[in-house]
């Protein structure tokens, strides 16, 4: 049978350890005759395992102790809410980036409780500085340093002085090192680099806590779920121990770093076969090209049906472009295999070359 690798863009796959260990413990974890499905959030075994998973994430992203980390429900959508809720008051203004989809996304959602100012806005490439129009009484600045749709990213960290950056990190999260210290808030949603989808990760730092608006729906405001070690309901209970197998095993690979090596070697290897055959094409800027999500076009379009069932038997799983942009997409997260990305480039080199 051929080995099958998944492209999606989220919910994504998992690293291979990781899913042969939660199978070998699904129905008894850590010899307590239990599945940690089954396990109260409250016992000492889960409660024991859900600080390590934090202290392991702390570890291998070097979060200073002044930030919390908070393990919450609702995705990194939920936050686009929760943002707004916990850090301005009626009447305030905001500035955000829109860089594509996401972006676009976290703008709506904050206009129904905060004045937004959009600083640039363009989904095919990141505004130069000397475009952005940033407000002199911010509160906060919000960008999606990777757009998983148009495959847009930010390489450096933006530099807004004191104004608290945000970051939304679903896709980019745990894929290289990051300096959480020039970050007011990072949050992102498991799906794609952590775990599987419903468990979000908020790391806030200390001093913008305590600040939500009254009308703050009690499981969206960050100091409750801070004071209450993200267990003031029930949490994603499943969700946060496979987190901590990721962590786990992205340590055992040598960190972040040695992670940011794996994916950078991935993206070239990519990036360099779709310019190299003028059948395929990536529309986004060299120095702006996601290492996360490569989107790539056909020089034919009649032939994306064909590609993609050719491309299925094959086991390359869900290339399939979005909607809004098309053609076709491989979301090679920090769980694929470099061999992934090797079957991929194969089949498309062969593809090509028959229907040229």
């Amino acid at each position: 049978m051929t080995r099958a690798y998944n492209f999606s863009a989220g919910p994504a796959m998992l690293p291979e350890p990781v899913m042969l260990q939660a199978q070998k413990e699904m129905l008894n974890w850590n010899n307590t005759g239990m599945s940690v499905m089954e396990m109260s959030h409250r016992s000492k075994e889960y409660m024991a395992m859900a600080q390590h998973a934090e202290q392991t994430l702390r570890e291998i992203m070097a979060i200073p102790d002044n930030y919390k980390v908070l393990f919450t429900h609702g995705g990194a959508s939920l936050q686009f809410s929760a943002i707004p809720l916990n850090l301005t008051r009626p009447g305030d203004v905001v500035d955000y980036i829109n860089t594509g989809v996401w972006s676009d996304k976290a703008i709506k959602e904050a206009r129904r409780y905060v004045d937004v100012n959009v600083v640039c806005e363009n989904h095919q490439r990141i505004p130069d500085r000397s475009e952005w129009k940033l407000s002199p009484n911010a509160k906060y600045l919000h960008y999606t340093p990777n757009e998983t749709i148009g495959g847009v990213e930010f390489l450096e960290i933006p530099d807004v002085g004191d104004v608290p950056l945000i970051a939304d990190m679903s896709s980019t999260i745990l894929s290289r090192p990051v300096d959480v210290s020039k970050f007011g808030v990072i949050y992102a949603g498991a799906q794609k680099n952590i775990g599987p989808a419903g468990l979000a990760i908020v790391i806030v730092r200390e001093d913008l806590l305590g600040q939500a608006r009254d009308i703050t729906p009690v499981l969206m405001n960050w100091q409750i779920t801070a004071d209450n070690d993200s267990m003031y309901n029930t949490p994603p209970t499943y969700a946060w121990y496979l987190a901590g197998l990721v962590f786990e095993w992205i340590k055992a690979q040598g960190g972040v770093a040695a992670m940011a090596q794996h994916n950078e070697n991935k993206a070239k290897k990519l990036y360099a076969a779709i310019d190299a055959n003028p059948f395929y094409h990536n529309p986004v800027e060299v120095s702006q090209r996601s290492w996360m999500n490569v989107p790539f076009t056909l020089k034919d379009s009649s032939l994306d049906g064909l590609f993609l069932e050719e491309s299925k038997k094959a086991g390359l799983l869900n290339l399939k472009g979005h909607k809004i942009v098309g053609g076709m997409r491989a979301s090679i997260y920090n769980a694929m295999p470099e061999e992934g990305v090797d079957a991929l480039i194969a089949f498309m080199q062969d593809f090509a070359q028959r229907h040229a």
